[in-house]
């Protein structure tokens, strides 16, 4: 009897305990079930993440709450969701996880993997004064050029059209970082370009690789279990550390000789030098910018895939009408008519959000926060992936 009052007195304690702690913490975003200390491992597919957490967000909402090994995992599919969280409270999630698969591959330190902070925020300035939307208009002369190339390509060989988008991508970015004008496919920077994309196709899930969950792994010998990815990060170093340096020591020399076109690293690289200039950013920064330039452009729409428009031919034939009434047939279109573009302009967006080539930036929470009713807890991984999906354009009502 003494047992029975022992076991209905614990189960009273536990309950009382339970149902004490649910007053205490708000309730966590709604979430599939889970396994016991596993948590979703099992539940996220190592591959097309995109549709997985897109699927989950049309079940749960989009807000959706998981957990891998006890790490905590929102997962926003709206774009609204995603504004209160990364626009409205930037100081609270603008960190950064860790990405020791990228640290091994060669990217540190770039600002697309780094920790928010002093060198994040040099980087981002350094990116932003020579991208900015001013800036932006010098560059459209090569841009036009690039553009003009790509299409007389594929006029001539369509067959070919995954190798042209490729060049085009890489000549344009290439350009803008270090002066390089690409006239042949056989150009040495095509082929880096292609190595890296390479890299990054088979560097495994970006933050989901067992490193990524166990970064202790990074030491163990190469036969052990789960260290692959980490094995193949080093293998791949040296390719990756080629894209930053390659272009850095062709500047360097094209400025001894006084022949260095106006680029990025042309203009950092000549405060660098300079002797009478103060508080200059540091090489291993300009280093990370640029390849964060490349990140951003060649090897995001090298992964963007096909167009919608090749999908959708009556959008295509929307768009050449619009093109044929308002710039006519006497020149081709320019970048300055976007504006007198509207159909155009809205084709070119939904080929942007179309297809992802990645997620829309990974972040990490630094302090809990109350959205709604739930709580999203501190140290969560933020994922907003596939919240253009509900992302809308404003076509012309006639069309």
């Amino acid at each position: 009897m003494s047992l029975l009052t022992s076991v209905v007195a614990l189960s009273f304690v536990y309950l009382l305990w339970t149902y004490s702690k649910r007053r205490r913490f708000p309730p966590l975003p709604p979430s599939p079930p889970a396994d016991p200390i596993l948590g979703h491992l099992r539940l996220i597919p190592s591959t097309e993440q995109d549709v997985f957490f897109y699927k989950l967000g049309k079940e749960y909402g989009d807000v959706v709450y998981l957990h891998v090994l006890g790490k905590p995992m929102i997962v926003l599919n709206s774009v609204k969701a995603a504004v209160d969280l990364l626009e409205k409270r930037s100081m609270n999630y603008s960190d950064r996880p860790d990405f020791p698969i990228f640290e091994l591959m060669g990217w540190d330190p770039t600002v697309t993997f780094l920790h928010y902070g002093k060198q994040f925020s040099t980087q981002r300035k350094l990116l932003q004064g020579y991208l900015n939307k001013n800036e932006c208009v010098k560059y459209r002369a090569f841009q036009t050029r690039e553009a003009r190339m790509l299409v007389q390509n594929l006029l001539s060989n369509p067959e070919n059209r995954e190798g042209f988008l490729s060049r085009f991508a890489t000549a344009i970015v290439i350009r803008l970082v270090c002066g390089h004008q690409i006239t042949s496919d056989d150009d040495p920077y095509i082929r880096l370009a292609e190595e890296v994309g390479a890299t990054a196709a088979n560097s495994g899930p970006p933050g989901s690789t067992p490193v990524d969950f166990f970064p202790l792994l990074i030491n163990f010998p190469s036969w052990f279990p789960g260290t692959f990815y980490a094995n193949y990060a080093r293998s791949v170093r040296g390719i990756v550390r080629n894209l930053h340096d390659i272009p850095y020591k062709s500047v360097q020399e094209q400025l001894k000789e006084g022949t260095a076109r106006p680029s990025f690293l042309t203009s950092q690289l000549e405060i660098l030098n300079s002797p009478d200039t103060k508080d200059v950013n540091k090489l291993e920064d300009i280093l990370g910018a640029a390849g964060a330039m490349y990140i951003g452009g060649a090897d995001t729409v090298n992964r963007t895939g096909t167009p919608p428009i090749v999908i959708h031919p009556e959008c295509q034939r929307k768009a050449q009408e619009e093109i044929d009434r308002i710039i006519g047939s006497a020149r081709l279109p320019e970048l300055t008519d976007r504006e007198s573009l509207p159909y155009l302009e809205c084709v070119m967006q939904e080929s942007l959000r179309w297809n992802q080539a990645a997620p829309t930036g990974t972040h990490i929470s630094s302090v809990s926060y109350f959205l709604g009713s739930c709580i999203t807890p501190k140290a969560s991984l933020i994922v907003p992936w596939r919240m253009t999906s509900t992302m809308t354009c404003s076509f012309p009502k006639d069309q």
